[in-house]
């Protein structure tokens, strides 16, 4: 199976303010992380498993994502800036983007997270 690769995309970096750098450290350490996480656990699962650590993966990241989504007004209404609130949150959502384009992934990784929304109940209206 394949390794997972994972990067910072430029346009999160490029919207952090040009300070220490702290920031850009922080998202290359937690995407080095998920990455090394993913891959180690992918390397001890059947092949017909990948999708569903994959898919675990990414609910994780919806769920930062929409944590950090949640502390933009709240940030404002403080008067402080949201900045690394929308850095933090788009880094996660580029980073399931990311996972999508994995080839060999995508496909089965859409059927996974299909059947999960199916499975919970969720269904969509007659239209």
């Amino acid at each position: 199976m394949p390794e997972i690769e994972l990067g910072v995309p430029r346009g999160v970096v490029e919207s952090l303010p040009e300070e220490e750098g702290t920031a850009e450290r922080d998202m290359r350490r937690a995407i080095t992380g998920i990455q090394s996480r993913l891959n180690d656990a992918l390397d001890e699962a059947e092949p017909d498993e990948a999708a569903e650590i994959v898919a675990d993966a990414v609910e994780r990241m919806e769920s930062q994502a929409s944590t950090y989504h949640e502390f933009v007004p709240e940030l404002r209404a403080w008067g402080q800036s949201p900045i690394y609130a929308i850095a933090w949150r788009n880094l996660y959502l580029e980073l399931i983007g990311q996972l999508y384009d994995h080839e060999w992934l995508a496909d089965d990784l859409d059927r996974e997270r299909n059947f999960r929304l199916v499975e919970d109940g969720i269904r969509l209206s007659d239209l």
